[in-house]
Parts: structure tokens; C-alpha cells; sequence
């Protein structure tokens, strides 16, 4: 039995959960497969996946030594990438996660590019806003917009994503046009409430004009904790947006929203790409953190936070 190989097959099997999905996706037989698995159970003498004439369902033991295989395999394929002659052509799975704004609007389009580039890396992406544990769910790095708060993590800055605040046309003409930020917290108007799920904080700005800075406080019908659903209830006109103008961008164009406060400046938010201290930066992680900074450099160029 090549152990390696078994592995290889075992991590398939898990992540498709079913023998003939795995033997599709690695060109191979049913058969093969299965009996990779019962080797390799053999051998650890552990069951590590339960069989029904439906679905395969990982035990216990199979998912802590998944994770470990999982792993292994990505050490060894950095082990292999790391060397001069295949460092021209990173390969391998990259597993990362991303917010879902920044998936649909920036990344995913983008894509076609990336692939050009690297046709030998598999992208595995993520789209959502919840906090991930990088260690046990085996993520190579997420991309989040903020204060990082787990400083644990190593990161890179890539981006200030300048912001904006602006609202549907249909929310203007029941509520009014506000004429100054804090006429928000009056008892005509509201806003999308936004929850961090990794924080738990609101997603706010401070604003700034001249010698005024502030910091609304309005109240809210709605509270979200997804930025795809956030824009969406600002489209419907259920309350006034902060946004990164990249979100804003085609809403605007589209006469869906409306900017406000456009004399304001707001604290841009920053943008970081994140990884486990332990992890190895591979040279496809590598070539993918320096795509996103190329990336953002054209969606949201560089500009300086107000000191």
C-alpha cells in the first residue's frame, strides 16, 4: 500500500463524502477507492469512516486523523513546490476565506486572471463573513476587512478600503434627505444594522469635517451580519449604509443608492490578509497574497488614514 497515495484517496473521500464522488474527482474506479480506505483502515487498525448504502459519515477518529492528513499533505506539497525548479509553477490546494461582497464583486471576477497565472493552484474559497478558526478548519488565510482582534495571527496589510455613506432613493423620499450626519439619530430616520460575527461590534465610521468628528449611533429595524445581505437591505430602503465604495460602486450606477454626506471624510477601513503563526507561507499562498494586493491596489487604491 502506498500510504501516501491512501491518504491522498481518504481526504477525497471525506471532503466529497461518498467513494464515487472521490473516484470521479481523482479519474479513478469506485473499486480503487474503496480499497484504499480499507487498507489504510487496516493498517492504523481504526475505523475511520462509517458506511451506509446512502452517505459516508467520518467516526471520530477518522476526522482527528483527516486533520492531520490534511496537513501532511500540504506540508509535502510545499516540500515539493519549495524547490527552484517547481517555484516557477506554484501547485497545490489553497484554502481561503473571504468576505462575501469582496467574493462576488472583486474576487471571483477576477478569477479567470489568477488561473491564467497559476493554472496548477486549486482554489478552495470561502465566502463569508463568520469567524474562522484557521487551525482546525485547515484554512491557509481568510481576507478581512477591519481591526484584526486575534493577535495571534500572522497578517498582511493590504489594502485601506475608503468608505461611504448612502441610502436608497425610496428610504430619501419616506424619511427625508438628512442634511448633517447626526440627523440620523433622529426619530424619522434609520439604519441597516450591521453585527460582526467575529467582534460583535456595529460596522461604523468615524467621520470627520473641518474641526466636527463624530460617531452616529442611529437605531435600526434590521440587523445583519452578512455584507451581501447588508447592501441588499440598503437597496430595499430599509436604512441608511456605511459601505466600502468598491459595494457601492455599481448600486450607485445603477440609481439604486445615493451617497450622503459627501463634504465628510471617513476613516477608511483596513484590510488584511491573515494566517496561522505556524503555517509555512508556501509559494502559492505567497503568489495569492501578492495577487490580492495587486487586486485591491486597482479596486481600492491606496489612500492614507486620518491621524
Amino acid at each position: 500500500m502506498d500510504r501516501i497515495d491512501a491518504m491522498q484517496v481518504f481526504a477525497r473521500v471525506v471532503e466529497t463524502g461518498s467513494f464515487t464522488k472521490a473516484a470521479e474527482t481523482l479519474q479513478s474506479s469506485k473499486t480503487r477507492v474503496t480499497q484504499a480506505v480499507q487498507q489504510l483502515e487496516a493498517h492504523l487498525r481504526v475505523k475511520l469512516l462509517h458506511r451506509t448504502t446512502r452517505k459516508v459519515n467520518v467516526t471520530a477518529d477518522g476526522a482527528a486523523y483527516y486533520a492531520r492528513v490534511v496537513r501532511l499533505l500540504a506540508d509535502l506539497d510545499d516540500a515539493e513546490t519549495s524547490l527552484s525548479a517547481a517555484s516557477a509553477s506554484p501547485r497545490g490546494r489553497l484554502r481561503v476565506d473571504v468576505p462575501a461582497p469582496l467574493a462576488s464583486l472583486v474576487l471571483v471576477p477576477a478569477l479567470p486572471d489568477f488561473n491564467a497565472r497559476y493554472p496548477d493552484i486549486q482554489l478552495d474559497l470561502g465566502a463569508s463573513d463568520r469567524k474562522v478558526d484557521l487551525i482546525d478548519e485547515n484554512v491557509d488565510c481568510v481576507v478581512r476587512g477591519g481591526e484584526l482582534t486575534d493577535l495571534s495571527l500572522r497578517a498582511r496589510h493590504v489594502a485601506n478600503l475608503p468608505l461611504g455613506v448612502y441610502a436608497a432613493p425610496a428610504y430619501l423620499a419616506r424619511a427625508g434627505m438628512p442634511a448633517h450626519p447626526l440627523a440620523l439619530e433622529d426619530a424619522a430616520h434609520r439604519i441597516v444594522g450591521y453585527r460582526n460575527s467575529r467582534t460583535g461590534s456595529p460596522l461604523m465610521s468615524s467621520m470627520r469635517r473641518g474641526d466636527e468628528a463624530l460617531r452616529v449611533q442611529g437605531r435600526h429595524v434590521l440587523s445583519v451580519d452578512d455584507g451581501n445581505v447588508y447592501l441588499a437591505a440598503g437597496v430595499a430602503g430599509l436604512g441608511v449604509l456605511w459601505l466600502p465604495q468598491y459595494m457601492a460602486r455599481q448600486p450607485l450606477a445603477r440609481g439604486e443608492l445615493v451617497a450622503l454626506f459627501e463634504d465628510w471624510q471617513l476613516d477608511p477601513m483596513p484590510m488584511y490578509v491573515a494566517f496561522p503563526p505556524s503555517r509555512h507561507v508556501s509559494t502559492k499562498l505567497r503568489v495569492f497574497i501578492d495577487w490580492i494586493v495587486e487586486l485591491m491596489a486597482q479596486h481600492a487604491p491606496t489612500i492614507q488614514p486620518p491621524r
